[in-house]
């Protein structure tokens, strides 16, 4: 009998011994696992404040994400045979060099209307161009009727026209003479961004009024003809459309007149010298040099 009360004994010793074993590693490891918790909530909270409070890295995220979604679409696309002709890019349309004419003020709205029905080209480009030119106009002392009347004389709003000297873009300005203008742009092919080429043909024309002294024969050093006994007519015919666009403006109606300014580079085909380019378009490259 005592063998056997002992042996009851070391049975329930034993068993009590290893539920306090079982129990203290329960609440070890729910002690564990409740810290474990605490410390992911607390880094998924602190994660989540710094991507709150930072813009550019929650827009980044974002924009990783939906590529990484296009990506797997476009992939799945493949592999079933039926792929886009070309991948969605939602960001495409921050690129375009557009506005809407609805948005300008009156005078601004006006003169993109006449502008778009004159050169026959859509209002929102032309409207974005307006804007700017009023915009860059106002700070550079330049009136912006007279930097869209460039551009018509110049290029007839063809953001990739070239001359066969090289001046290029809506303002045709030299390139490779003002490469150090572009420079803050991210270099030479800019020249075919029409905002950017805009605001370096306004600074060159600026130099050239005050190089002159005047509108009128600023005109002649922008397009290179300032020693030449003739521009051929360049300036008469920028300050006619700068007059016109004036009209347009404050709502004056605008005579109709034969359009003289529709070639890209008008100069470039009088009196051609050896190589084919004109006195006045030759004296341009060497003015400012």
């Amino acid at each position: 009998m005592t063998a056997r009360r002992d042996l009851l004994s070391l049975v329930r010793g034993t068993r009590a011994t290893l539920s306090l074993f079982i129990k203290d590693i329960g609440q070890g490891l729910l002690v564990v696992s409740h810290n474990s918790l605490a410390l992911v909530g607390l880094a998924v909270v602190a994660l989540g404040l710094v991507f709150a409070s930072q813009a550019d890295l929650r827009k980044n995220l974002e924009e990783q994400a939906l590529g990484w979604l296009n990506a797997r679409e476009e992939a799945r696309a493949l592999a079933d045979g039926s792929a886009p002709l070309s991948a969605a890019e939602p960001n495409a349309v921050e690129r375009a060099t557009a506005a809407d004419p609805k948005d300008l003020p009156r005078q601004q709205a006006a003169v993109a209307m006449w502008l778009s029905r004159r050169y026959k080209v859509a209002p929102e480009p032309i409207s974005r161009l307006v804007q700017e030119a009023w915009a860059i106009g106002q700070k550079a002392q330049v009136e912006p009727t007279l930097i869209l009347a460039i551009m018509a004389v110049e290029s007839s709003f063809n953001p990739f026209a070239q001359s066969p000297v090289g001046a290029q873009g809506l303002m045709q300005v030299m390139t490779s003479v003002h490469n150090d203008k572009y420079e803050a742009f991210g270099g030479n092919l800019a020249a075919f961004d029409p905002i950017t080429n805009l605001r370096v043909g306004v600074q060159v024309l600026k130099e050239c009024i005050q190089r002159a002294g005047s509108v009128e024969e600023g005109l002649r050093y922008y397009v290179g003809a300032a020693n030449l006994p003739d521009d051929a007519g360049y300036a008469a015919r920028v300050m006619e459309i700068h007059g016109q666009m004036k009209s347009v403006a404050t709502g004056r109606p605008v005579q109709a007149k034969p359009m003289r300014d529709a070639a890209p580079v008008p100069l470039a085909s009088a009196s051609p010298l050896a190589g084919g380019d004109s006195p006045v378009q030759a004296e341009k490259v060497a003015l400012v040099q």
